[in-house]
């Protein structure tokens, strides 16, 4: 008996140590959207992969799809308990510049994006051409461009610009292509449109599932069938407009009360050991290349001949006119 009470005791006493030992250490929290803390995304690796050296608590905490980071942040501004936003895009940076809400990161550019991309507050973590995605087996010749995907019979889902970047940045793909006539594609396209979906998860669902011919997503997609099921029947369209870029994107939060720590998880963004998790896990290209180079499944994929992006300012003065034409056309 006074065997057993000696035992329970240890175990009580070293189950209050371990407890008391995970209180201690500082916490790094990163706004994220959900589909990077699923578990088949990269947050899992990434925050294993980073508490082995930090000697910390990476808490990722999914707010929904790209857009609705930045209108969370927004509403809780400085009294957020986030240190780092992680998957806003360039569509959205200079909206969450105008926030005061960010610090500095002090890191290079990085080297390996489709077109220059230098900004002082947020680091770039990967990229991709946005595109429609398309099953061969069920359409075999794709629209070939926006004015022929408007006069077509083929249905389409999309997600909400209001809280998607997936959605927004379809809506200045059509601008940066037609500018002014940007009105009158999307009146070609209204009825196309199955349905608008918050997020970019929603929307691929009900592309698989059969809901719709062709999905807004991106020219990488097809990587996944290929690696992750062996499935070769899904291909992105290429548009003869060119094709719209993301770059998403990282910031530290100046309220952050882990600064150090925060700092050393943006400089921890740019290195192999989270670039390198980027390809097969979120689907997108990397920011900086590892040594060992890309899947030989991304060999395969759709590389447009020409590239759209706004800068930080043309897309944030676009984003009002373009949504504006996109309500107009859905509504009527």
């Amino acid at each position: 008996m006074r065997l057993s009470l000696m035992l329970a005791g240890f175990l009580c006493a070293t189950a209050t140590a371990f407890v008391a030992q995970a209180q201690d250490k500082p916490v790094l929290t990163v706004l994220t959207y959900d589909s990077f803390v699923a578990e088949w995304g990269p947050g899992p690796i990434i925050e294993e992969v980073f508490e082995r050296d930090c000697g910390c608590d990476l808490r990722f905490v999914g707010a929904g799809d790209g857009a609705a980071l930045l209108a969370r942040l927004m509403l809780e501004g400085a009294r957020t308990e986030a240190d780092v936003v992680l998957g806003i895009d360039t569509s959205l940076t200079a909206a969450a510049a105008a926030t005061g809400l960010f610090a500095p990161h002090g890191l290079p550019p990085a080297p390996d994006l489709p077109l220059p991309y230098d900004d002082p507050l947020f680091t770039p973590y990967d990229w991709g051409w946005f595109a429609f995605v398309y099953d061969t087996t069920r359409l075999s010749t794709p629209p070939a461009d926006f004015i022929a995907l408007g006069a077509s019979g083929v249905q389409i889902v999309i997600q909400d610009p209001r809280s998607s970047t997936p959605g927004l940045g379809l809506l200045l793909w059509v601008k940066a292509a037609y500018g002014d006539r940007a009105a009158e594609i999307w009146a070609g396209l209204a009825d196309n449109i199955v349905t608008v979906t918050p997020g970019w998860s929603e929307a691929y669902g009900m592309f698989l599932a059969g809901e719709a011919d062709m999905v807004l997503s991106y020219t990488t997609s097809p990587a996944y069938h290929v690696i992750a099921e062996g499935d070769v029947t899904k291909e992105a369209a290429p548009f003869s407009e060119g094709h719209y870029v993301q770059i998403e994107v990282a910031g530290r939060l100046a309220a952050s009360d882990q600064p150090a720590l925060a700092d050393r998880f943006m400089a921890f963004i740019s290195s192999p050991a989270f670039q390198g998790t980027i390809p097969e896990t979120n689907w997108m290209y990397p920011a900086t290349t590892s040594p060992s180079g890309l899947p030989l499944a991304f060999d395969w994929l759709l590389w447009p001949e020409k590239s759209l992006l706004m800068s930080a300012a043309e897309a944030q003065a676009a984003r009002g006119p373009a949504l504006a034409e996109w309500r107009a056309a859905l509504a009527r």
